[in-house]
């Protein structure tokens, strides 16, 4: 968790430093469309500081008033993050609809976008890294502060293309029109963000890959029990909640069956580390020979 708190802090240095670059590309060339991607970087300091906030939570350890931990503080930061976007976004179609109707020249354009792509590559390496190491260790949190920065990677890149294109044509216009196609990409990537950690907080299920291992994990595990049955899971941040019924032969003593609930735990542990397993025992006449058959 430290190393997920170490990069969430980089994300807001990494955002200061390429906001005052496309700022500066802004500055050069008086660009609406740098202008918007400049504003873009903006909310990903924004949403870097609400991706901090929101992991220094998470890891706070569980208490009496949240005996299930706080994990799904990274998708409530998520929200937030989709949230901001679609704050730019509006902000953004204000500044192309103000360029459309009065288009201006755009001046040393090659210098700005010479800084702009610095800019672009630095976001470029930085979506690399949160997305990588945010799947890695189960952040949601880190994963959509990539995906946003992915966004703004495609925006830059598009921005690069169509400042290019106004300059050396002379159509004006085109600037504004590209600083609202910036504008609908960012849109799309906060619905994108908001609906993905949604579906946390609503308690989503596992995917279906993973549902199946724990299925198969129980079956080859559960030696001694008949079967188990009304199995559910969900996902919490890095955490992954399990719980079923195991049924077992009602002459079962307490401590064999614990045995296999203990061998279980550590079976599906194994395969996912960060689980929480819970594990109801019912006697034989609560089989419904419809879950899980132990092999």
């Amino acid at each position: 968790m430290k190393r997920v708190q170490l990069l969430a802090a980089g994300s807001i240095a990494v955002g200061l430093v390429v906001l005052a670059l496309k700022y500066l590309a802004y500055h050069l060339t008086g660009s609406v469309a740098l202008l918007s991607d400049a504003i873009e970087s903006i909310v990903n300091v924004a949403t870097a500081i609400a991706a901090l906030v929101a992991i220094r939570f998470a890891a706070q350890p569980a208490d009496a008033n949240h005996p299930y931990g706080h994990h799904k503080a990274e998708y409530i930061s998520a929200v937030v993050e989709g949230a901001l976007i679609i704050v730019a976004a509006i902000a953004i179609f204000h500044e192309a609809w103000s360029a459309l109707r009065a288009p201006r020249i755009v001046d040393a354009p090659w210098i700005g976008l010479a800084v702009n792509g610095v800019a672009t590559v630095i976001n470029a390496v930085w979506c690399y890294v949160l997305i990588t190491h945010g799947r890695a260790r189960r952040s949601p949190a880190l994963i959509a502060d990539g995906r946003h920065l992915l966004t703004d990677v495609v925006s830059s890149i598009g921005v690069f293309a169509g400042v290019s294109l106004a300059a050396l044509t002379g159509y004006v216009i085109l600037d504004p029109i590209l600083a609202a196609l910036v504008g609908v990409n960012v849109l799309w990537a906060g619905w994108r963000v908001m609906k993905d950690s949604v579906g946390g907080l609503l308690d989503e299920a596992v995917p279906e890959r993973d549902l199946a291992r724990i299925r198969a994990i129980i079956a080859e595990n559960a030696g001694g029990a008949i079967e188990a049955h009304d199995l559910r899971t969900r996902h919490a941040g890095r955490m992954t909640f399990v719980d079923f019924h195991l049924v077992v032969k009602g002459s079962m003593t307490v401590t064999e069956a614990h045995d296999i609930c203990d061998r279980l735990e550590r079976a599906i542990k194994a395969e996912m580390q960060d689980a929480l397993i819970s594990i109801h025992v019912e006697p034989d006449d609560k089989a419904k020979h419809a879950g899980i058959v132990v092999l």
